[in-house]
């Protein structure tokens, strides 16, 4: 496995740290739909992530999902590194949700390239602060918008157009129940805003969506 395999890594990482990712790194190749880590597994290591998207959610004990965080390429998993760093198992479900491709650093690998090379050691810790980061602004979102909010602003990110998306789907993603996302779909179609459909839905009136994000309109 070449060193040029990491050029997705930023340029602060040193030579040396490169080619022990290269000789030590073990492929990852994750189809869609595949759980990747559950609440319990053991760390394996510190994922780096060269194509698709991963998810990581909570889950509760009646089966139902909610959204943390989506892994892309060139991010780091917050609670994989927290586990690495505290020797800890896993406390949510990590699930590819495209077909992804990337590379594997083994725990022990990690922890001496942490210890020893300050290039890998700062693109490590500045991935931790920065999803740290959009998790705070995940709870800020969850703990003071409102479900029609929340509601809202999914639809306008995945428009114009079709989305296309479960209402299981839809829920675990902004945080709350497959019945209020039912309800609260069927009020904004009832407004006009949206058309539902089987696995899909139909942004009909962005504008009016949009000012249900800000909080300046109801449907």
């Amino acid at each position: 496995m070449a060193s040029a395999g990491f050029d997705f890594l930023p340029d602060s990482i040193d030579a040396v740290a490169r080619g022990r990712m290269a000789a030590g790194a073990l492929p990852l190749r994750a189809p869609a739909g595949t759980v990747l880590f559950r609440p319990g597994d053991p760390c394996r290591g510190f994922v780096l992530l060269r194509r698709g998207q991963a998810r990581v959610d909570l889950i509760a004990e009646d089966g139902h999902a909610l959204l943390l965080y989506r892994v892309e390429p060139g991010q780091a998993c917050a609670i994989t590194t927290s586990c690495l760093f505290a020797g800890e198992a896993y406390s949510a479900e990590g699930t590819a949700e495209t077909d992804c491709d990337g590379l594997l650093l083994p725990a022990a690998l990690f922890a001496a390239l942490v210890e020893e090379s300050p290039g890998f050691r700062r693109f490590v810790l500045a991935g931790f602060a920065a999803r740290l980061g959009a998790l705070m602004g995940r709870i800020e979102d969850l703990s003071f918008r409102s479900v029609d909010a929340r509601l809202a602003a999914y639809l306008l990110g995945r428009a114009p157009g079709v989305v296309a998306a479960t209402q299981q789907g839809i829920a675990a993603d902004i945080g709350t129940a497959r019945e209020v996302v039912s309800r609260r779909l069927a009020a904004f179609a009832k407004a006009g805003l949206v058309r539902t459909e089987r696995g899909a839905v139909a942004v009909l009136d962005a504008p009016g969506l949009m000012r249900i994000k800000d909080g300046t309109a109801a449907p």
